[in-house]
């Protein structure tokens, strides 16, 4: 789940202050269970931009606005209002966005930051879990991600700094990755994998960005 929050009211009318006329998108997935813009908060900021003096021509919640089938086919009937708009309020995560100028082709403003990869423990209750680093190694950590959950991105732990199967960054307050990961793999028989050695990622290959994946079917 891509964890969004909204931008301050400050921030969103600032960048909107040179547009009169704005249409809304929100998103049915993501943005909907952070509640950062699904059907509630695309209401809601509409009422707030028609109290600041906007008129808002439409708005619309597609169902994931970072796919661009779905988006042209959610935004398919509203074609007209989004045309006699002068710039669109995506309440989207920043792939969101991105699609939507690509494909819509109008001034896209950004509602939300997009903050991490992340796990819903309940309403309200966001924890980053991935960081999309493209080389997991959630078989050998018993399903826990070191690179994530210890502060220090440590691939072998716990180091020094672990007491009382605490973590000392942000003074011992969270439980250690690696006692985590040492109680998990103990708990699902598999604390061999425990003592084998992780070697330093190779991050000069990891980081090369833009990263893209392209499936190209092969004829038979």
């Amino acid at each position: 789940m891509i964890i969004t929050q909204q931008k301050p009211l400050e921030e969103i009318l600032k960048m909107l202050e040179p547009f009169s006329k704005v249409f809304i998108i929100g998103c049915g997935t993501c943005s909907t269970v952070c509640q950062t813009g699904g059907e509630e908060q695309v209401e809601q900021m509409a009422e707030t931009l028609k109290k600041e003096g906007k008129e808002v021509t439409g708005s619309v919640v597609v169902e994931a606005p970072c796919d661009a089938r779905l988006l042209r086919r959610d935004t398919r009937k509203m074609k007209k209002a989004i045309e006699e708009s002068e710039a669109l309020l995506c309440m989207t995560c920043g792939a969101g966005v991105q699609d939507i100028v690509q494909h819509l082709k109008k001034i896209s403003v950004p509602a939300l930051n997009t903050k991490f990869l992340g796990q819903i423990e309940r309403i309200g209750e966001f924890y980053e879990r991935c960081r999309a680093c493209g080389e997991c190694i959630l078989y050998e950590t018993g399903g826990i991600c070191p690179i994530v959950r210890c502060p220090k991105g440590m691939m072998n732990g716990p180091c020094g700094g672990m007491f009382e199967g605490k973590c000392e960054v942000g003074g011992y307050q969270r439980d250690c990755a690696w006692v985590l990961i040492y109680n998990r793999l103990k708990e699902l028989g598999m604390l061999d994998l425990y003592k084998s050695y992780k070697p330093p990622r190779d991050n000069s290959q990891l980081n090369i960005q833009p990263r893209e994946i392209v499936l190209v079917k092969t004829r038979r």
